[in-house]
């Protein structure tokens, strides 16, 4: 006989008393906080999923938007993470 069968319901004395978990879970103030934060990722996954649907159709039908983004995106890489990632690189190779 196994533990489930002394209580058919499945459920135990321990089942009955809500742990500091789940009494947080049902509160007011946790599910208010959860809504909110599944809104602001909810949202925000869609913007990002219209702006890479945006950004596909401009590199289709809009070569020049991209190039300018592509060449603002260069200049800032040579002038701002060229140098340091070089010199991680050569850290990184040389202690291997």
């Amino acid at each position: 006989m196994s533990a489930t069968d002394d209580n058919p319901g499945g459920s135990s004395a321990l089942d009955a008393t809500p742990s500091a978990y789940q009494e947080v879970q049902r509160s007011p103030e946790f599910v208010s906080l959860r809504r909110r934060w599944r809104g602001f990722i909810f949202t925000m996954s869609a913007i990002f999923l219209g702006w890479f649907l945006v950004y596909v159709l401009l590199s289709d039908f809009a070569y020049g938007v991209v190039n300018t983004i592509a060449t603002i995106y260069v200049r800032f890489a040579n002038k701002n993470l060229d140098d340091d990632a070089e010199a991680l690189k050569q850290r990184v190779e040389g202690n291997l």
